[in-house]
């Protein structure tokens, strides 16, 4: 075989690689929660992975679940297991910087899950959560009148 007719072969192959990789990335943005069950933060206190084959969208999202009844419940009321203050850190928010949070680092307070950039920050949330909570919803609604 020729380098010409193995180029040949190849060309179309390396293309549909290109095309595939674009899609495949954009697919994985679409992930909510980096594919963490949403439903696990409050009932398991933990931040556990969903299954690729338990999914449910919500506002764009790909939503991933641990188990059949986590997305029962989240389906039947989304909001409730939605993270507080959009997913963003509550500690950043509370010193008037976006940024955005980790979905493996979070605390669960008064049945809503705020997420953190960091353990430190997770740290510096539990030490004064009431007022750095306070903060962080107030530099919130700035940002969303």
């Amino acid at each position: 075989m020729s380098s010409n007719d193995r180029a040949k072969m190849i060309r179309p192959l390396l293309a549909s690689l290109v095309l595939a990789l674009p899609f495949s990335q954009a697919v994985a943005q679409d992930w909510a929660l980096d594919g963490m069950d949403p439903v696990s933060y409050g009932a398991e206190n933990a931040a556990v992975p969903g299954r690729s084959d338990l999914v449910t969208l919500w506002r764009g999202k790909s939503w991933h679940f641990a188990t059949e009844q986590n997305r029962n419940l989240f389906e039947a009321n989304p909001m409730a297991y939605a993270p507080g203050l959009g997913g963003l850190c509550v500690v950043a928010l509370s010193e008037g910087r976006s940024e955005p949070g980790n979905p493996r680092y979070f605390v669960v307070i008064g049945q809503r899950t705020y997420f953190l950039r960091s353990e430190s920050a997770r740290q510096r949330l539990l030490a004064d959560p009431k007022h750095v909570l306070m903060r962080a919803k107030a530099y919130w609604a700035r940002m969303n009148p």
